[in-house]
């Protein structure tokens, strides 16, 4: 999938105009890219368009129009686009505020443990935070990035329909959706090559 440049950028006034029917495309898209994996694990699978979601609401909010601030952003948000034998997720850990600290205090590590298994094929671990460490030695982060690699042929068998499995396999928290939706299967297929 190839990373965004600033010629798919839409200008801060086009923006404006074009906000609220490009948020209704996105939040459509997203529909089939986003899992509930247990009760308090959200998985955002992220693609091009997502990203582009994600730059352009943040260049509008810090009313970014720069070229240096453009690319800064653009460098900050590219390595979430996958590369065509991956995919990059963010996982949203979410709890109350009164049961934060404790839930993230017992969740150290959450973010090695997630992983995806394509039918017929073993568990892929996610490879998490490689922009910086999350976690420190009292608790995990509430928001983690990861990526999943898959082989060659795990990728073919996907593209032949093969089943998909996604869970979290912590000590303190083990769910699994088994297997995820066909929608949200082929959504996630597409974004392999």
């Amino acid at each position: 999938m190839p990373k965004l440049a600033v010629a798919d950028l839409m200008p801060l006034e086009q923006y404006a105009r074009e906000r609220g029917a490009f948020r209704e495309r996105v939040l459509a898209h997203k529909v089939a890219r986003r899992l509930a994996v247990g009760p308090h694990a959200t998985w955002i699978f992220e693609d091009r368009l997502t990203v582009q979601y994600q730059v352009q609401e943040m260049l509008r909010t810090e009313r970014i129009f720069e070229p240096e601030g453009i690319a800064e952003e653009l460098g900050a948000y590219n390595p979430l686009i996958p590369d065509g034998s991956n995919w990059k997720v963010t996982l949203l850990l979410e709890y109350d505020t009164n049961a934060r600290p404790a839930a993230l205090a017992s969740l150290r590590g959450v973010e090695d443990r997630c992983w995806v298994r394509v039918r017929g094929h073993e568990r892929v671990f996610a490879i998490a935070d490689e922009d910086l460490p999350r976690e420190n030695a009292e608790k995990t982060a509430a928001v983690h990035f990861l990526r999943f690699e898959l082989t060659p042929a795990m990728r073919a068998a996907l593209h032949a329909v093969a089943a998909l499995a996604v869970g979290i396999d912590h000590e303190n928290y083990r769910h699994q959706i088994d297997p995820v939706t066909q929608a949200v299967r082929d959504s996630l297929a597409a974004d392999l090559s």
